[in-house]
Parts: C-alpha cells; structure tokens; sequence
C-alpha cells in the first residue's frame, strides 16, 4: 500500500525536531505535527529560560556578598522585568534555530494543528489523512496538577507561566521540592521574593544523592529560603486578597503559588487505542528499539516517562532515525546517562547511587573528593561540595555524584570515561592548575590510596625494602 511521507513526526520538542531534521537531510518525505510551538518545553518554558533566570539570580547574589573579596556596594537594586526581559531576549535569539522555515527550509512539511490517530496507518490533522511507513510519537509532557481543595480558585502558577511575569511576587510558596521547585525557589529568592519550599518528603531533590541533596538544602538555609519538609498542602484559600496554604497545623500566606509537582506526559487526545499503542499514565510503552505495541509507530522523549531531559530526547531521537527509516536494529543504551540541577550549589549525576551499588556489588569502593580540598575552588571562595565516584575493586566506574561550583559542567569527564569503559584511573591524568576539574583527578587517585591503606602486608614489606636500602 502507498503511502504519503517516509515518517510523519507528532510533536515539534527536542525529540521530533532532532527526527525531522535528520531524516529530511537523508531526503526523506517528512511531516512534523505540532500544536503549538516548535521548540518544545525545553525552549520555552524549561531550560533555556529557567537557565537565563538562574544567571540573572546569580549575579545578583553575588553582587550582593562581593564583600567577601574586600568589593563593596551600595545595596542592590533589582529591577524584576528587565531579569525577565532578558529570558525573553534569550528565547528569542535561540527560537530560530526551531523555527518552522528553517525546518521548511530543511525539506520538512510543517503543519500546525491537533490531530489523532483514526487507525494503525494514519494520523489525522486539519482535516487531513496523513499515512506513513513510520510515526514517531514526540508530544512531550505538562505540569502535574496536585488535586487540592481550593487551589484551582486561588490560582496558581507552573513552568509554562512563570518566565512571563513581569512583576515579581513579594512572597512565593512552591509546591514540589524536585529540581523545578529548587531551582526556581532559589532564583526567585536571590530576585528578591520571599520563598517557601515545601517538600512531600523529608529529603529536597529526592533523586539525588543524599550527602548531596543536603550540600544543597544548607545552602538554601543559609540564604534564607524557608523549607517545610515530610508535609503536604491539604488545602489553599484567598483571605483579603492572600493566598493561604495550609499543611497539618502549618499555614503560610503568600502573593502567588508555583506548582512544581511533577510531570504528566501528554497522550490523552492522540486516540492511542485505535493505533495499536499501549501506555499508562506515566507514558508510552516501547521495547529498547523505541517501538510501541505498533511496531510502525515509535516514541521519543518526556511521552515516555523515565528520563526527562532534553539531552536524552535527542538521544532516544537518534535510536528512532535508523530504525524508523531503515531497519529497526539499534538498540538505547540508558547506562551512561548524566543530568544535572542547576541551584547554587549545582548538582549533578551519572549512574548508580552509592546505596544501589551496595546492593548490587560487594566490592564497592566510594572515593570522595572535597571541593575545599582544590586550589582552585578556594580561590573562587566556591568551596562547598564534593566529588563521590562510585567504583569497583578493579576500578570499573558505576556511578558519580558531584555537588558543588559548576558540577554541571565537571561530570562530562566522568561520562566519558563511563561511555568508553574506561577505569577510574583513565581520570588521574594531567589537569591544568589550578582548575575545578581537578576535583576528579584527586578523587580518582583514592582508590589507589585506599588501596594501599587496606594492604597492611605492602606496607610491612615497603617499610622493610626502603629500610634495607637506607643501609646500603
């Protein structure tokens, strides 16, 4: 049977754009579907703008503690919208690169609309009956909405909204302590609100680390950030004109509520039933080729739960090309996937937790470097934080945990060695002084150290060989 395009794509975010943009390149027929706005989450209402605000909030800390370095300043004055007219210039310059002509310029048909599945072979948009040899489903995710009495009528808001104000509210309460609610709780906070981070659990950023996760909850003690932990909202009412939140016996009232809550992957109006597709409400179902119960049909990216990150869209994007427009053989490999929080300290993460690996192994070896301990660092007067990399006696590297000054950045390293099956010793090597990165070259040589610390019968016999050689 003929069809009308080579892939027809649904959803124009990191995962649909990087399909589309490769499979038009290898000429073939291409349709991308997208409701909206190319670009996705990540550059409207995620990355690309929570970054930008983190920045202007970082400079504003900083200039506000340069004492530190003998540089003072009359007190700070923070004018809110121009913060916020910088993310919008940010969006802007980058929107292009996703714009629809550059992606018809590319050979992609671009089409806008809300479509749906009529059967295994066809989506439906605007009217049109659009078949292809594959579809990749690409439509992404929202914010999760918490059922709480009374929120919906005080109004609050989300990711989607808040990078669209222009007046910063005097007193703000985040819902969801997860890396949204801290990184926005500390930008919001060094711009001047008064936030409340309200957690459902007894650990911030829940994910992560836990020696981790408290560098970075010290911090935002430090800076004044209010956290209530283990408690969650029961209910929100507007008094005279405040928003209350209550919890237990806890209530707090504020000027606006952010909802940080987690993820809902966006499926409902797709008619997945009639294609074949299985899912649930975390995601699309797939096997390791990225196929779902319609070997036809693929998906990509936050529809599939499980890693949400852009980086690991465009990953799962470059599984699908192949497989989708020749032969379905490759298969995603999640071992070596980092991500990173970016709060202040910033956090990041690849591979097993140290109590996984504990599990998993009995010859684990947790080699933990202090940022303290790098010159660098103490230059910077950025000295809180660490380097924990999670080995095996031979040196086989199953996971790393990095919190501290540009932790984002630092973990690249880490994953390259874990990508190449390198050892932790690959990561000692020559490091330009004085820089950050010699956090992991000093907390790769601890293994050896360590080593040595536990092999009392060497040392009995160093001692013993360097003893008879002072006597010759």
């Amino acid at each position: 049977m003929a069809v009308d395009y080579d892939i027809v794509i649904i959803g124009g975010g990191s995962g649909g754009l990087v399909v589309a943009s490769a499979a038009a390149q290898l000429k073939a027929k291409v349709a991308l579907v997208e409701k909206h706005q190319l670009g996705g989450d990540c550059l409207w209402y995620g990355c690309v703008p929570s970054k930008s605000l983190i920045e202007a909030a970082r400079l504003a800390y900083q200039v506000k503690h340069s004492q530190q370095f003998g540089i003072y300043t009359d007190a700070v004055e923070i004018n809110f919208a121009q913060a916020m007219g910088h993310v919008q210039t940010v969006i802007a310059t980058i929107e292009p690169y996703d714009s629809p002509e550059r992606f018809r310029g590319l050979g992609v048909e671009v089409i806008f609309g809300s479509g749906q599945f009529i059967d295994q072979r066809t989506f439906e948009v605007n009217g049109r009956k659009l078949t292809a040899r594959a579809f990749v489903i690409a439509t992404g995710s929202r914010p999760a909405i918490p059922s709480i009495p009374g929120l919906s009528e005080a109004g609050f808001l989300t990711n989607e909204q808040v990078f669209s104000i222009t007046e910063r509210p005097e007193s703000l309460a985040i819902i969801g302590a997860g890396p949204i609610g801290c990184e926005l709780g500390q930008a919001f906070h060094r711009l001047g609100s008064k936030v409340t981070l309200i957690s459902s659990r007894e650990q911030i950023l829940p994910k992560e680390d836990p020696e981790a996760a408290a560098i970075v909850e010290t911090q935002f003690i430090s800076e004044g950030i209010h956290l209530i932990k283990n408690s969650r909202v029961e209910k929100v009412e507007v008094i005279e004109g405040k928003k209350y939140v209550s919890m237990g016996n806890e209530k707090i009232g504020v000027d606006e509520i952010l909802v940080a809550a987690g993820r809902s992957p966006n499926l409902e109006s797709l008619n997945l039933e009639v294609a074949g597709v299985d899912y649930d409400q975390k995601g699309i179902h797939v096997n390791e080729k990225l196929q779902t119960t319609n070997s036809r049909i693929y998906a990509c990216g936050d529809v599939l739960g499980g890693y949400q990150f852009t980086h690991v869209a465009a990953y799962q994007a470059s599984v699908i090309i192949p497989n989708a427009l020749f032969f379905p053989l490759k298969k995603v490999d999640y071992r070596v996937i980092p991500w990173a929080t970016f709060t202040d300290p910033e956090l990041a993460r690849i591979g097993l937790t140290e109590a996984e690996a504990r599990k998993k192994y009995d010859d684990i070896y947790v080699l933990k470097q202090a940022f303290a301990d790098v010159d660098r660092a103490q230059a910077e007067g950025k000295i809180a934080g660490f380097a924990k990399i999670i080995t095996r006696r031979n040196g086989e590297i199953i996971g790393a945990h990095l919190v501290g000054s540009s932790a984002g950045e630092l973990i690249h390293e880490i994953v390259l060695a874990m990508s190449n099956q390198l050892k932790v010793s690959a990561l000692s090597g020559i490091h330009v002084y004085p820089t950050l990165s010699e956090v992991n070259s000093k907390a790769a040589l601890l293994l050896t150290k360590q080593k040595y610390a536990q092999n009392t019968r060497l040392q009995n016999l160093l001692a013993k060989i360097f003893n008879f050689l002072r006597q010759v």
